[in-house]
């Protein structure tokens, strides 16, 4: 309930305390020996999978005329347009976000019908330590 309400509030801090919770209790024992968190389309799958059961609106891949953002969710009137980075290191290099504004994925949702509001948020998890290592937001 609490993921949902988040969404609904766009309270970006706490989703972003949501994902960490959630990536710190898969199992380490998941990933020995297998190279699983090295791929973007790993991280990307469990925030799909977990948002997508709350059963918002959710768009993978949403493309656009400049090429395609990972996600898109749009609930309570927001549009959250997500990009997603795989990064070595501990620290996020803003990358993600910057990607997002240079190809203004999210052009096409500002004053669209039903989004009173739109939230940019560029994501980056780290190989080694299989979790967030940046968040950054851009709300309009």
């Amino acid at each position: 309930m609490r993921l949902y309400q988040a969404l609904a509030q766009g309270d970006t801090a706490a989703l972003k305390a949501h994902f960490e919770r959630l990536f710190a209790s898969i199992p380490h024992d998941w990933y020995r020996a297998n190279p699983i968190a090295q791929y973007q389309g790993y991280f990307a799958s469990v925030c799909y999978s977990h948002l997508a059961s709350l059963g918002v609106e959710i768009i993978a891949e949403d493309v656009s005329n400049e090429g395609q953002c990972d996600l898109t969710v749009k609930h309570a009137g927001t549009a959250w347009v997500f990009e997603f980075k795989v990064v070595d290191g501990d620290q996020g290099t803003g990358e993600a976000l910057r990607q997002l504004q240079a190809k203004d994925y999210a052009a096409k949702h500002r004053g669209a019908p039903g989004v009173e509001r739109v939230i940019e948020v560029g994501v980056e998890f780290s190989r080694s330590k299989r979790q967030i290592v940046g968040w950054d937001v851009r709300s309009a």
